[in-house]
């Protein structure tokens, strides 16, 4: 069940929207239409939307300002946006560059809402647990791992491979350039896959196109036309752990000469477009591979730790640094502040038996008995350096005062803690029961 948000004014397209919602059977609990910027900021502050749709060519607010403020307050608004734009009034590449800081899915023009909007959707939809897992910590996982299935459909594949890139970055193991590079590395692999493996477009076919303007999509779609091209699948799996990530890209195609082609890339014209993607996608990654048969590439992306960036709110707060093995707080300790993670990874101690960890993904450390003012009931050390807000009670009562849609952001994230303790305690419970 997904929470849906339009930013749009006007009416014909909201009509377009719901009928697309309506028609597919979507599952939403909310949605509402908003123009006014005010308005817009009073929905995504205490709505906390999990999809927002955006009309990013709508005149009626300010859209500089609402992607200013989203950008400010990322990890508040971590909801996942789908963009649309009239292409008669502004430039992809330029929406593009205004927006690599935002969770931004999938952007299309007003023409292929119809093809696009309730596909991306579904795929948001049915894969949530990556777009949301950055409430996930790394106690419960020691990696994500998990399969997408993606369709001979150009249009779709930087929904699959925003929704990885962006999980990388809220998760701090990834900044901002090398989510991008990762975006592009995996969307070329795939549209490779597609093109020339699934749909056997050559690349004669494919220059010819490109030389007389034509679009991509349009060609493939012609060659699924065949439905024994169209019943093929593009084989998207990620194994995501603390250190590094690895995509593996399959396709359904006959392959090709893996050693032949690497000879032909050494000797290509380097301003060619023929064989860019796996230029691109080599020169991004810290390793690229392929299987003997050629139609299964690996590719492996380093992480790096990347501190978070303060909430506005916090923003004056100034950031403590700790080294590998401080202790933060001991159990029995009077509660007086409450952290905010910015980087680093902290084991938890609770009767001197070690429970679990805490990182930048679980947002806050110490929140339960800071606001319940109990003594700490278990102690945090450092396990790598790291960086924390730490925040006075008086400074934390300031900031709720002035940005009340934190508390309700608080609110959530330990409602959703208690829910996610609740349920290992259940599995436990039935497990213990059944032997």
């Amino acid at each position: 069940m997904s929470i849906i948000g339009v930013i749009n004014s006007d009416k014909a397209l909201n009509k377009l929207i719901a009928k697309e919602l309506n028609q597919h059977k979507h599952r939403y609990d909310v949605i509402s239409y908003h123009e006014e910027t005010d308005e817009i900021l009073e929905y995504l502050n205490f709505d906390i939307p999990e999809i927002v749709i955006i009309n990013f060519s709508d005149k009626k607010f300010n859209k500089k300002f609402i992607i200013e403020q989203i950008i400010a307050d990322n990890w508040l608004h971590n909801f996942g946006i789908v963009g649309i734009y009239d292409k008669n009034k502004d430039d992809e590449k330029k929406l593009l560059e205004e927006l690599k800081k935002t969770n931004l899915l999938n952007l299309f023009d007003y023409s292929t809402i119809k093809a696009n909007l309730s596909k991306t959707i579904d795929i948001i939809n049915n894969n949530s647990q990556v777009i949301f897992q950055r409430e996930i910590s790394d106690k419960l996982i020691k990696k994500i791992s998990g399969t997408f299935e993606i369709d001979n459909d150009l249009l779709a594949v930087p929904c699959y491979t925003n929704l990885l890139a962006i999980f990388l970055f809220n998760k701090g193991y990834v900044d901002e350039e090398i989510k991008i590079q990762t975006t592009i590395a995996l969307r070329e692999l795939i549209i490779n896959g597609i093109e020339h493996g699934n749909c056997k477009i050559s690349y004669k076919e494919k220059f010819e196109q490109l030389k007389k303007g034509g679009a991509q999509y349009k060609l493939v779609a012609e060659k699924c036309k065949n439905l024994e091209v169209a019943a093929k699948k593009v084989i998207l799996e990620y194994e995501i752990k603390h250190e590094c990530s690895t995509f593996t890209v399959i396709d359904e195609g006959d392959g090709f000469d893996v050693k032949r082609y690497q000879a032909w890339l050494k000797k290509r014209d380097p301003y060619a477009l023929l064989g860019r993607g796996i230029i691109l996608a080599r020169s991004f990654s810290k390793k690229l591979s392929y299987n003997t048969k050629g139609n299964e590439a690996t590719l492996l992306m380093e992480h790096k730790n990347v501190p978070g960036i303060s909430p506005v709110g916090f923003s004056k707060e100034e950031p403590v640094h700790f080294k590998k093995g401080n202790i933060i707080f001991r159990q029995g300790e009077e509660s007086n502040f409450i952290y905010y993670i910015l980087s680093g990874k902290y084991s938890v101690f609770h009767k001197k038996k070690h429970i679990g960890y805490i990182t930048a993904a679980d947002v806050f450390l110490g929140e339960m008995s800071f606001l319940l003012n109990n003594m700490r009931s278990a102690t945090v050390r450092t396990e790598e350096a790291g960086k924390l807000l730490k925040i006075s009670k008086r400074s934390f009562i300031s900031v709720i005062k002035k940005y009340p849609h934190y508390g309700v952001f608080l609110s959530r994230l330990i409602a959703r803690k208690l829910v996610r303790t609740n349920s290992a305690t259940a599995r436990m419970m039935i497990k213990l029961a059944s032997n």
